[in-house]
């Protein structure tokens, strides 16, 4: 499952009462878009079951991950 990040950052930011920050853009897309969130976290999984021992590549945490991409975005804005 794909999703374009961009479409649901935007939908999100239109669905906010208050001022758009951060913590609030992440609060309401784990609200708005339980789907792509679950879909971020076993993508997560996945990889980090697939790693040979002894071989590290690093891969931001989903919730690291999301809040930089919201980051990003807003500064877009």
């Amino acid at each position: 499952m794909i999703f374009n990040k961009e479409e649901l950052f935007q939908k999100t930011l239109e669905s906010l009462s208050e001022t758009p920050t951060e913590q609030n853009m992440f609060n309401k897309f784990l609200e708005l878009y339980p789907a792509e969130w679950k879909q971020l976290k076993v993508t997560f999984s996945k990889f980090n079951r697939s790693k040979q021992f002894g071989k590290t590549i690093p891969l931001p945490k989903p919730e690291v991950s999301l809040r930089k991409d919201i980051r990003i975005w807003l500064r877009k804005q």
